[in-house]
């Protein structure tokens, strides 16, 4: 699941970036290997990401008393389809709801829709957001990698824009595969920039991705998972993913723009989320989960 778009909410909108001190990108002796997207990593063995349409119920988990953060829920809808022939589709949706301490109500509704081709080679996306149930930003545009890796981006959305990307850049699928990649490649680190239209649609992330050893399919799982027969020995591990903003330069220590973990399975699907944004902390709990009709390469 490249669960990008759902740390990307309104949160942001109405209450201001926060976020947590981490070890900056940089490694020494004692950092386990890096891999990054200019050293792909060969899997160990190749599973298809699945179509399937999972829902998550969000709810505060923590929060630091300083915050204006008073309780907040809220749903994502996650729609993924597609195959590598094809591309993948994604229908995405997040609707929260922010109680302030100082009283009332406000809530953000985050509507994306996407594709992607299975080889990065094209991205199209368009996004709406709405504060209180009125429109406060529309992204609509697309971006191609032409054969020389560079990624050119035509924005018809907030106004039209053309702009060019470094050949480095991923986009939300690819990243999640690229890390299911070096997960069963027994990699714990994997560093990658990520473009997913967000912000916008001028902004790029730099990502650190941390991955756990394998779960054992003797270990629960979480949520709608639970019964899922189809998720029966498939390969999980746990990963959080640190977002940054490359347009802001430190040395020393890096804060992330906003911080997630989640349960990644090597079919794309992930499970037991977390969004961290330093200030409050968001959990979100897998209610339910339909796999879909797979459609097969012509």
């Amino acid at each position: 699941m490249p669960m990008t778009r759902a740390a990307n909410f309104g949160a942001m909108v109405l209450l201001g970036t926060v976020g947590l001190t981490v070890p900056a990108l940089a490694q020494d002796a004692s950092t386990p290997k890096q891999v990054s997207a200019a050293t792909p990593v060969k899997p160990a063995t190749s599973v298809p990401f699945v179509a399937h349409r999972a829902v998550y119920d969000l709810q505060l988990d923590s929060r630091k008393q300083s915050t204006s953060v008073d309780s907040m829920r809220g749903r994502i809808v996650y729609d993924f389809s597609g195959n590598p022939c094809d591309g993948y589709a994604l229908n995405f949706r997040q609707v929260t709801e922010i109680g302030l301490s100082g009283g009332g109500v406000n809530t953000s509704d985050l509507r994306s829709v996407t594709f992607e081709d299975d080889k990065g080679h094209s991205f199209r996306f368009n996004s709406q957001n709405y504060t209180n149930q009125k429109v406060d930003g529309v992204v609509d545009g697309q971006a191609s990698r032409a054969d020389s890796g560079g990624i050119a981006v035509a924005l018809k959305k907030p106004k039209t824009t053309k702009f060019d990307l470094s050949k480095e850049v991923l986009f939300p699928t690819g990243q999640m595969k690229a890390i299911v990649a070096a997960a069963q490649g027994g990699e714990h680190v994997f560093e990658s920039q990520v473009y997913d239209g967000s912000d916008g649609g001028q902004k790029i992330y730099d990502t650190l991705a941390v991955i756990g050893s394998t779960i054992s399919p003797d270990k629960p799982r979480e949520g709608a998972a639970i019964g899922a027969k189809e998720l029966d020995g498939v390969d999980r591990w746990p990963v959080t993913i640190s977002y940054f903003d490359p347009t802001k330069k430190v040395v020393g220590e890096q804060t992330p723009v906003y911080t997630m973990s989640f349960d990644l399975y090597a079919d794309g699907i992930s499970g037991n989320l977390t969004l961290d944004y330093g200030d409050f902390r968001l959990r979100g709990t897998m209610a339910s989960l339909d796999f879909l009709p797979q459609t097969a390469c012509k």
